[in-house]
């Protein structure tokens, strides 16, 4: 269909993990329905007829099937990461728009396929990084471009989440052990990155260099304790980044510094930390010494989160703003903010992230992604 000629939106999921979106589609029931589900799994199948209300002849056990079948529009994409590309090829060569889970791939030249098949196709891609729908995260964005903060310099995002616990499902080896704990580097950045690279407006990350203070685990797993990667920008500003999912220590998923030359922002630690800012204002010009809450600001928080539209939806209602943005990119026939472009040049970070990290932090370049790269771009530059 082309732009305009959309009365509903028909999507089928594809994974477990899609039912993060069920209750942000059904909050929008006159602009998108869930009308298809495939998973392996008979118990996730037969938990989407009750959760979402699907039929049987609407639930399917392999993909191609549905996209075969069903009748959708579009498709969510939550499978293991491995499974990302190959399904989001197959959806957009079916004629269907995508939205897919973090990362977009896990291979370099996997990236490259997802473009040229996302330009190919027409269709709509939406790279579903959710964190940076969180309302705390708008605001302080929000902030930025007002330029409370000055000119932002210095960014920083964590993501420290112990995942042992997830390298076996039902008894048997899980995806995680290989894809993730299995790999070297930061494996999976974006939940860290994007958030903060969204301060930057359009700056993009030009190379990278990734350490690790080596494997100490006890659970045999090939991927680092930790891994610290500092991400250069073209303007010539910094970003580092922590992905950490073994170390014995509290959560701490959405970890976040933003710093200018008028103040900044800290995300809260833990132990009844809160969100602050320490920021320069006519009255007071030596705001930057002290910190206040991030609430005290909470009127510059974007329109559409104060209607309340999107509570009780998961990642702090992200999942329902993401799902919007998805559905007025269809509607529109405009690619979103996270397109495909952005959905490579932060996925990028984790793959060359492995090379820097087993090279004792070698600078590795992030290619200019952008649409119709020439060829001879479309590599690893060392």
């Amino acid at each position: 269909m082309a732009k305009g000629e959309y009365n509903m939106i028909k999507v089928g999921i594809v994974g477990a993990r899609g039912f993060s979106v069920v209750g942000a589609m059904k909050a929008m029931p006159d602009e998108v329905k869930i009308t298809a589900m495939c998973d392996l799994d008979e118990d996730c199948l037969n938990r989407a007829k009750e959760e979402i209300g699907l039929e049987e002849s609407q639930c399917y056990r392999i993909y191609d099937d549905m996209l075969e079948k069903a009748d959708i529009d579009a498709v969510v994409i939550s499978t293991p990461m491995q499974c990302h590309v190959p399904q989001a090829i197959l959806a957009l060569q079916a004629g269907k728009h995508v939205m897919c889970e973090v990362t977009a791939a896990v291979t370099m030249d996997e990236l490259w396929w997802l473009i040229e098949n996302v330009e190919k196709s027409g269709k709509i891609y939406m790279y579903a990084e959710n964190y940076c729908y969180m309302p705390e995260l708008q605001l302080v964005r929000a902030m930025v471009k007002k330029g409370m903060f000055g000119e932002i310099y210095y960014g920083e995002g964590e993501y420290t989440h112990d995942c042992t616990e997830l390298r076996n499902w039902h008894g048997k080896t899980g995806w995680r052990t290989y894809w993730q704990m299995g790999t070297r580097g930061a494996f999976y950045p974006t939940h860290s990155l994007g958030p903060v690279m969204q301060c930057f407006d359009d700056d993009r990350i030009v190379s990278i260099s990734s350490f690790s203070p080596g494997n100490h685990n006890p659970y045999g797993l090939r991927n680092d304790d930790l891994t610290q990667t500092l991400c250069q920008l073209e303007s010539g500003k910094l970003v580092k980044i922590r992905v950490d999912t073994i170390s014995p220590r509290p959560h701490a998923m959405t970890y976040y510094q933003i710093q200018g030359t008028k103040g900044c922002y800290e995300a809260p630690r833990g132990l009844g930390d809160v969100a602050k800012v320490a920021v320069v204002t006519d009255d007071d010009p030596q705001g930057y010494t002290k910190w206040r809450p991030l609430s005290d600001f909470n009127d510059l928080l974007p329109d559409r989160y104060k209607t309340g539209a999107g509570e009780g939806a998961g990642h702090g209602a992200g999942d329902y703003y993401i799902v919007a943005d998805f559905i007025h990119a269809i509607e529109t026939g405009v690619q979103p903010e996270l397109n495909v472009y952005k959905a490579a040049e932060w996925t990028s970070v984790a793959l060359l992230s492995q090379l820097s990290v087993t090279n004792k932090g070698r600078t590795f370049e992030v290619p200019n992604f952008r649409a119709n790269m020439p060829w001879e771009e479309k590599r690893i530059t060392i």
